[in-house]
């Protein structure tokens, strides 16, 4: 591939800022995912590189509930990490370091879908994009941190049922799965309230509906937290439910501040005809 080949592919150009939505080809809206894939391809190889220096830090980040979490087991139960296989500590590396690349180029590549959705979007959707970008990704940050603190708690729960004259050996890379599933699932269990407020922003839910659901929605949190969460404990159930609940309960009084707002803009349009 030529360098002229591969700016052309790399230059998103369909979007026209002046077009109606639904205006682009289909072959306009597969050279427009093309460009943004390569792109955002080019961006995580890039952060993987830069990631590769820092592999004992994120080695330790990674390790820190594990380690935490043999402090609360106590002196009789043994628990011990290791790396399975000749190939184990080089997929180790990779495997963190491309998490990690994931993870610092998440705003880019999100950016990316997202701006991939925009051009199809009427003027007032794409107002409200904006607050998406800018609650969104501190949000799942938030609910990843949460499940951070969590985590320790649970693993010591778990590895205490060690039998006593046993000892526990945890392979790293069963451990490195359950530990970016705990994450995972706590970031995104923060963000579905919010997108609750962006459906009624939308005209799909209101705020009486959700009151009227109230309590069917706060039994389903705890009913997600329970099966969601990789660890089985009480524990970490209540730290995922409990934040739910009450991001519930927030975003429900947001929808019926918003369908408030509405319905006083409706009645002021409709008011100087009623004079008349």
């Amino acid at each position: 591939m030529s360098i002229a080949t591969a700016v052309n592919v790399l230059r998103v150009a369909p979007s026209h800022p002046g077009s109606k939505p639904g205006s682009m080809s289909l072959a306009d809206h597969l050279r427009e995912a093309r460009a943004r894939l390569i792109r955002c391809a080019l961006v995580l190889v890039v952060a993987f590189f830069v990631a590769l220096p820092f592999y004992d830090q994120l080695l330790d980040l990674v390790l820190g509930p594990y380690n935490q979490a043999q402090g609360l087991i106590g002196a009789d139960t043994v628990s011990t990490a290791y790396v399975a296989g000749a190939t184990g500590p080089l997929m180790l590396n990779l495997k963190l370091c491309g998490t990690a690349a994931v993870v610092v180029a998440s705003p880019y590549w999100l950016w990316q879908a997202w701006a991939f959705v925009v051009p199809g979007l009427l003027a007032r959707e794409k107002r409200w994009s904006k607050v998406f970008a800018a609650v969104a990704g501190p949000l799942f940050i938030a609910g990843v941190a949460l499940g951070y603190y969590v985590l320790p708690k649970g693993l010591g729960v778990l590895i205490g049922f060690t039998p006593d004259g046993m000892e526990n050996l945890v392979e790293f890379g069963d451990y490195f799965s359950f530990f970016s599933r705990m994450l995972l699932v706590f970031g995104i269990a923060v963000e579905i309230p919010f997108f609750l407020v962006l459906l009624n922003l939308a005209g799909v839910v209101t705020g009486a509906q959700l009151g009227k659901h109230r309590s069917i929605i706060l039994m389903a949190a705890v009913v997600f937290a329970a099966v969601a969460t990789p660890s089985t404990d009480p524990f970490s159930m209540l730290m995922l439910a409990i934040p739910m609940m009450v991001l519930f309960i927030l975003a429900e009084v947001i929808t019926r501040l918003i369908d408030r707002r509405r319905a006083s803009r409706a009645l002021a349009q409709v008011a100087p005809w009623t004079e008349d």
